[in-house]
C-alpha cells in the first residue's frame, strides 16, 4: 500500500519550489487600502522565508512621520515621487515581499520596475470590504472626504485596469487569513510552473 504524502508536508514542498523558481525576484502586492496586503504579505514572507517590506511604512520611516502628515505638509504630488523612490529601492535590495500602497502603481515607472524584478499579486476586494475594513480608520488621507463610499467607488473605476494587470489575481474577503495566503501559494506554483513566465504572464504594463 503506497504512502500518501501529508498535507503539510505537499505545502512545504510547494512552498519550496516557488521559491526556488523565483530566483532573485521579489513578491509584490497591489491592490486598494484595505484589501490586506501588509496583512497577507506578512505570512507569505513567512511562507517563503523572505524578508516583508512595506512600502508604506518605509515612507514613513524615512520621512520621520504618518503618511497623512506627509499629505498635508508636501500634499500628494511629493508623496507619490517619494513612493516611486522607496518602491525602486526595496525591489534593488534582493528578493522580499513587498506590500504597495494602493496608488502606487499608477506610475509607469513603478510598474515597469515590478515587471522586471518581481512577481505581482492583485489582492482583489469589492467596495464593500474595503469600507468595512478602512471606515474606522483616520490614517487614509485620501478618504478624507465628504463621502469617503464615493471616492473608494471612484478609485475602485480607476485603478482596477491596471490591477487587472497583475500577474495573479486573488480574491480578498472575510475568510480566516490563512486561507487566503494558500491562495495565493496555489496561485502563485499555477503562474511558475504553468509556462514560460516572460512570455505568458499577465503583467503590470502600461494602463489600457
Amino acid at each position: 500500500m503506497s504512502e500518501t504524502a501529508s498535507p503539510n508536508a505537499v505545502s512545504a514542498t510547494q512552498d519550496a519550489e516557488i521559491s526556488a523558481a523565483l530566483g532573485g525576484r521579489s513578491i509584490v502586492l497591489v491592490g486598494m487600502m484595505g484589501a490586506g496586503k501588509s496583512t497577507i504579505g506578512r505570512r507569505l514572507s513567512a511562507r517563503l522565508a523572505l524578508p516583508f517590506l512595506d512600502a508604506d511604512a518605509e515612507i514613513e520611516l524615512a520621512h520621520d512621520m504618518p503618511i497623512p502628515d506627509i499629505f498635508a505638509k508636501y500634499g500628494e504630488a511629493y508623496f507619490r515621487d517619494g513612493e516611486v523612490r522607496v518602491i525602486a529601492r526595496l525591489l534593488n535590495n534582493g528578493p522580499a515581499v513587498i506590500a504597495t500602497g494602493g496608488g502606487a502603481v499608477m506610475r509607469q515607472e513603478t510598474r515597469d520596475r515590478i515587471r522586471e524584478k518581481a512577481i505581482s499579486i492583485w489582492l482583489k476586494a469589492d467596495s464593500d470590504i474595503i469600507m468595512r475594513r478602512v471606515k474606522r480608520r483616520s490614517d487614509r488621507p485620501l478618504l478624507q472626504t465628504a463621502d469617503p463610499e464615493a471616492t473608494v467607488e471612484r478609485l475602485i473605476r480607476e485603478r482596477e485596469p491596471v490591477y487587472s494587470q497583475a500577474d495573479v489575481t486573488v480574491w480578498s474577503r472575510d475568510v480566516p487569513h490563512e486561507k487566503i495566503v494558500d491562495e495565493c501559494m496555489e496561485a502563485l506554483h499555477g503562474k511558475l510552473f504553468g509556462g514560460n513566465i516572460d512570455e505568458s504572464q499577465e503583467r503590470l504594463g502600461n494602463t489600457p
